[in-house]
């Protein structure tokens, strides 16, 4: 089994920060790429920001500037440290990863539960 857990999500107020956390446990060989999924009430879920196993980083627009993607290899975690946050930051934040459980080299997907964040006044 493997697991993804976040943390760190929360209540903010416009311009504030908040840094999400993603730990992946269970029965790991491999991570490939690691992500964070934005979904906002009635909208569709968005890619807001991925990192390689190599450490190349990617962020859709609305973020590029305001959002820092980074992971720890050695203990399989990934963050989003998110400044100057804004209402239409809402949503609740989801950590994927590709994870291989053995020398295959065969990935799957996988989705933590989810964290809530509000920028609010």
């Amino acid at each position: 089994q493997v697991q993804l857990v976040e943390s760190g999500g929360g209540l903010v107020q416009p311009g504030g920060s908040l840094r999400l956390s993603c730990a992946a446990s269970g029965s790991i060989f491999s991570i490939n790429s690691m992500n964070w999924f934005r979904q906002a009430p009635g909208k569709q879920r968005e890619l807001v920001a991925g990192i390689t196993s190599g450490g190349t980083t990617h962020y859709v627009d609305s973020v590029k500037g305001r959002f820092t993607i980074s992971r720890d290899n050695a203990r399989n975690r990934v963050y989003l440290q998110m400044n100057s946050l804004k209402p239409e930051d809402t949503a609740v934040y989801y950590c994927n990863s590709l994870i291989s459980r053995d020398f295959s080299g065969t990935y799957t997907d996988y989705w933590g539960q989810g964290t809530q964040v509000t920028v609010s006044s």
